[in-house]
Formats: C-alpha cells, structure tokens, sequence
C-alpha cells in the first residue's frame, strides 16, 4: 500500500480540561515521533493534533504500511576467535550465526576489518522494514505511558488504565483500518461526536476525512487551538454588539475551550442591585465557579452582563440563557450576602481571630506574624519618609481579611476584600490602598504597590517570610518552592529597583530578623545565605531584561548593598566596556586581583619614599591626581563618568606591569608595590569588579 495519512484517536469520558492542552500535544507528538523512529514516516512528515472534551487525536501524513528494507552491518567477532588456522569458522562463529540466522555458507561473504587494534569480521544483509500493522499498537501505549498524567484510573472489568475511561480506539491509514489492541480495546474505524447534538456512531471513510467529518456530522471542533480561536471571536463579536469589553480573559478562555466541543455563545444578565458589591467578588464568582466571561464598560466597570459559551446550538436559546441566569443568581446572593455580613465587623476587631491561626508551626501564629510587620513596615517607611503611623496600620491590618467569610469563600480576595473593608470601617485610603497592595508585585509584570506607605507594608510582608524561612533553614531546592519565596525575593527586588527606593538590602534582612523572638532563628549564616539567594534572583532578572551576562557579574561581584543603584551601576560598565582602553585595563585588573589573592595579611598605603622605578612613580602620582574625582563621581552616583575617569589611568598601568617587577626581594619594595596595586584596585572596583570583563 503507499504512504497515507494515518489517524489515530482515543474516545474518552470528559479529560481533565485544564490539561488537555499537553495532554493533546504529547499524544500526538510521541506517535509522531514513534513513527518516524521506525522509518514509517519521513523525518519531516507533518502532523496534525487534536483534542477535545472526549477524545485525543492525531493524523500524520505520508505514512507507509512497511517500512523500506535496509542495510545492516554487524559486527560479529574477532578474526582470531572466528576463524582457525586454516581460516575455516570455528565453532563458536558457527554458533553465533545460527543464533542470527545467518546461513552457514554466508562466511565467503564476511567483511575483514580492523576494529580498533583486532581484526574483526563484519556481516552485511537486508533488514526487512517495520510493519506499521505490527507496531502501531506499541507506539501508542509508548505515547500513552509518556503523558503527564498525575492519577490513573481502572474502568470496568479490564486492567486498562488511563486519566479516564476510554470506549473506543481508531486507527485508519488511508482508508483501511489498521488492527491493533491499546487498552483492552480493539481498533476500528468509527467515533462519535457531540453529545446531544451528533447524530450517534460516525464511521470515518479516511484518516484524511476525519476532521471534516467530525465538523459536518459531529458537530465537533476537534482541533483546540481552532476551536478556541472561534470562541475567541464569537466572543469578541458578541462584546462588540453589546458595546462592551472584555477584560483579562485569556486563561478562562483556555479553560473553556477544554470544556465544550461546539461552542456557541450567548448573553446572559443579572440584577443591577448585585452591581453594589464589589466587582472583584462578583468577577471572581462569575468566572470560577460558572465559567461566564464578564462584560465591562470603557473605565472598567462591571455591567450586569455576561457572554455564555454553551455547547448547545439552539434556533431559540431563550431557555439556556435563562436557565444560567437562574444559576449564577444565588452565587451572586452568596458575594452580597458574605460582603454585608463581613462589614459588621470591623478589621480591627478581628485582629484576636488571627491568634489561634498558624502561620508556620516553627514561626508562630499570624497575629505574632501580625505584630512583627506593624514595627518592620513603620521602620522601612521611616528611612522613606513615609507616613510611619499609615504605614503601621496598614500592616496591623493587612492580614484581618482572611478570617472574613469572603476570604473564606473565595481566597484569591486577599487583600482585595481588606481594602474594602477598611474603606467601610472608615480607614484613610492611604492605609486601605497599601492593605490590598502589599501582596504586590504576585506575578511577573504585575503592578508594583503604589507610594512610600504601600511600598513599605509589601516589603515587609516578604522580607519577614524570607527571613523567617531562611531564618529556620527552609530553603528553596530544585523546583520545589513551598512557601513561594522566588516570588517574594523577585517582589522585593521589583520594588527596589522600578520603585525605586534607597534602602540597602542587608539591613532591610537585618531589621526584619529583629523582629522574630530570640532563638527563633537558628540556621547558621542564614542572612548571608539570603542575600546571596537574592542576589541570584537578581542576575536572573537582570538576563530575562536583556543585560549581557558578563557585565551583571562584573556589578554583582560586589554584592551591592543598594539594588536601586544596580541598573545605573549596569549602564556605566556597559558604556566603560565600549571603551578602547577597557579590555586592556579589565586584564590589568585580573592580574592585580590574582596577586592580592596570593598575598598575606591587609596591604597597608603605599609610601612614595619607597617608590623606586620611574614607572611606579607615576602610576602612584597618577592614582593620587584622579582617586578624589573617581570617588566624586561615584558619592554622585555618576558611575558612568567614573568609570570614564579611570580610563586614563591605562598608559601608567601597562608602563607598570612592563617595567616593574612587583614581587621583588626585598620586603619592604615588594610590600610597597603590593600595596600600590590594592590601592589601584580599590579604586577601579568601586563600581563593580572590572576584572570579571577580561576574557
């Protein structure tokens, strides 16, 4: 038969949606790639992936039904075992042979060759070709085993076992049915399609007719990444006609997709009078709990609309709509409800609820954590020049919320649902605004909280759970990060350098370890640990923005206290790295480190009535004459230009190395130059360690 496009499909129960995505996609790239290991498939045979609610699939093109012989060479044994003397085969070749099934008068035809130092006889033949009728199943399983699919389960009487259970098992090349058992199910050539709206078993007449059959008796999109392109614009189209927008709704819409098989869309509405809780609860309830797409107004406010995306088409869909309105009413009543309810207490009055709550069984109670962010928060904004009170009781505050009903509820409110609160009970805005923003920055490009009063209550929020946890050596390894605290170090390293603000980040570490009880922290060394980890997290962000490795490392060797000063720190070794005299100065500055390394004990000043070379001489007046304006520029945070300044320093410095035999006889010469160098030294690494530029 020649090459066809081959379809393989599994028929299941309903697939966990939020992975069907890369359980489609494995599915049909590992039987792809079985294929064209067994050379049915050429290397660059396309093939297209499909999954849906209730099946995984996948057609390949140009698929053959056997595989081309080919040629084999083996390697059989040394000449010297094979043969005897006389160059007859001896036994143990003899036997090898019959073990392959190679026919005793072949031996005339053995290839002698040397392989390595030994000779050695080869055998050349024809291997038949893969049977794709043969491997088709295996393959499959292959694929089956290699998706990433947590939990398993049995159906039935069978042994089978899978993420759900499987009814029916399709493979089809060209127009033929290809035999095979994956499952306990024996292959064929029919499927089936929508639930309700498909007109029962469809028989497939080609792998090539599957997915227009599917659409046309189906009445199935089976390709996700289309089907989610058309509920895309359906709604979008929908929003439009209804003079309204549609905000953040990408991650919802993958969900979707996953969930339905023929999606149409409708409006749906609610009670204006709901419109008085806040949106976020109603958002949130909307979209989790019935998968609706909110619509919103041109500022961003919520309607009391929403598109539906059913898996019904109806000439009349007045019943769908009415009956999602039926459903997502007492959801709604539950926000109103919970938010009335929780306003009759004040967030103060909270505050004792929070005692009994642990926040770490090693690190106390989220009162005690409480405690500890009032005085970090009221610190931080102090050396900010913030408002130390607002501060104070934004943090005081900041973590009331989650023993309300609508944190309960709903988690993802946190912080959100505290400022609303705190508005009712009367709070400034200042404190309300930092109660919900001291959770920022929660993700990659998330807004950053706004104001000294916010800034301060979020830094101290993650720095009191960095401390804490490295503070009782509960590390981040690998992949595993428990307590999120990647994100919290990111958080605190956005808000110094895009806020940014002039704290030095040691004594941030410091003052929130201050404030867990003596004893309570007893990782050796956990402070340095910290900021090395920190410092770490920093490099990474620093690369993603684009700065070249190299100069990170040279800025970072440092172990800058000030993060807020890093990317002005990164621009100036950037421009100093551009400059001719750079290359030459960051080898000379290699060569001074490796020196200083091998020298005992602190080198004191150098003494200029020690100085003996004319070299020397003037690399020391010439230190003397720029060192006051290379400080100048870096006490201004003119990096750039201090770097400049350190670039005339070149002719002496290779005019030293040339002439000057640093590591002299004599001590005191020897000490002096030494000490010339660390002079040097510290004065072209003020800004970053020149010496990580060199080659």
């Amino acid at each position: 038969m020649a090459a066809a496009t081959l379809l393989v499909e599994l028929l299941t129960e309903e697939l966990p949606p939020k992975a069907l995505p890369r359980l489609g996609e494995t599915f049909a790239t590992k039987i792809a790639e079985g294929l064209k290991a067994k050379s049915l498939a050429p290397a660059d045979a396309p093939f297209r992936t499909f999954a849906s609610p209730r099946r995984l699939a996948v057609t390949v093109a140009q698929v053959a039904a056997e595989a081309a012989a080919k040629e084999v060479t083996e390697k059989l044994m040394p000449v010297s075992v094979a043969l005897d003397a006389e160059g007859k085969p001896t036994p143990a070749l003899l036997k090898k042979m019959e073990a392959k099934g190679i026919a005793a008068d072949a031996v005339a035809g053995f290839e002698r060759r040397m392989d390595g130092k030994a000779e050695a006889l080869f055998h050349t033949a024809m291997v038949p070709g893969a049977k794709l009728a043969d491997v088709l199943s295996a393959i499959v399983q292959d694929a089956i085993k290699a998706l990433p699919i947590p939990k398993v389960m049995r159906w039935g009487d069978g042994d089978a076992t899978f993420v759900r259970p499987v009814h029916k098992l399709t493979f089809l090349h060209g127009a033929e049915v290809v035999p095979g058992r994956v499952l306990d199910l024996d292959s064929g050539r029919t499927t089936r399609g929508h639930r309700f709206m498909s007109r029962g078993e469809i028989d497939i007449a080609t792998a090539d007719a599957y997915e227009p059959t599917l659409l046309a008796e189906g009445k199935v999109i089976p390709n996700f990444a289309e089907r989610r392109a058309n509920i895309e614009r359906q709604l979008l189209a929908e929003a439009a006609k209804q003079g309204a927008l549609l905000n953040e709704y990408a991650d919802l819409l993958d969900e979707v997709a996953a969930l339905v098989e023929h999606p149409t869309v409708y409006v749906g509405e609610f009670e204006a009078e709901f419109l008085a809780v806040p949106q976020e609860c109603l958002i949130l309830t909307m979209r989790a709990n019935q998968k609706y797409f909110p619509l919103f107004d041109g500022a961003g406010k919520l309607l009391n609309r929403f598109l539906i995306v059913s898996n019904m088409q109806v000439a009349d869909p007045s019943n769908i709509v009415a009956g999602n309105a039926r459903v997502v009413r007492p959801r709604l009543s539950d926000a109103r409800f919970f938010f009335e309810q929780d306003k009759k207490q004040k967030l103060e009055a909270r505050l004792s609820r929070l005692a009994p709550v642990v926040y770490h069984n090693k690190l106390g109670s989220q009162l005690e954590r409480v405690e500890r962010l009032e005085t970090l928060a009221g610190a931080i904004a102090a050396q900010l020049h913030g408002d130390v009170a607002a501060a104070k009781r934004a943090a005081r505050l900041a973590k009331a919320d989650l023993v309300t009903d609508m944190v309960g509820e709903f988690p993802e409110l946190q912080g959100i649902m505290g400022r609303y609160y705190a508005l009712a009970d009367g709070e400034g805005e200042v404190v309300a605004d930092a109660i919900q923003a001291h959770y920022q920055p929660r993700f990659a490009g998330d807004a950053l909280p706004a104001g000294n009063v916010a800034a301060a209550v979020a830094l101290a929020d993650k720095l009191d759970a960095l401390v804490g946890f490295f503070g009782i050596g509960m590390v981040p390894t690998g992949d595993k990060d428990p307590f999120a605290l990647r994100r919290a170090a990111l958080g605190v390293l956005r808000i110094l350098i895009e806020a940014p603000l002039p704290l030095e980040l040691p004594e941030l570490i410091d003052a929130a370890a201050a404030g867990f009880k003596p004893g309570l922290l007893t990782a050796e060394g956990f402070a340095a640990q910290l900021q090395d980890f920190m410092l770490e997290r920093l490099k990474n962000l620093l690369r993603d923005a684009g700065h070249d490795g190299a100069v990170i490392d040279a800025v970072l060797a440092l172990r800058p206290a000030r993060i807020d000063l890093v990317p002005a720190k990164l621009a100036a070794v950037e421009a100093f790295r551009a400059l001719p005299e750079a290359e030459a100065l960051a080898a000379a500055n290699k060569r001074i480190v490796n020196i200083l390394k091998k020298t005992e004990g602190t080198p004191g000043e150098p003494d200029i009535a020690l100085l003996q070379e004319d070299a020397e001489k003037a690399l020391f007046h010439e230190v003397v004459e720029v060192a006051p304006l290379v400080r100048s520029h870096v006490a201004n945070e003119d990096y750039t230009d201090a770097l400049c300044a350190l670039a005339g320093l070149r002719a002496a410095v290779d005019q030293f190395f040339e002439d000057v035999m640093v590591m002299a006889e004599e001590p005191l010469t020897r000490a002096n130059r030494i000490a010339l160098l660390a002079q040097l030294a510290g004065l072209m690494n003020q800004v970053a360690d020149i010496s990580r530029l060199s080659a």
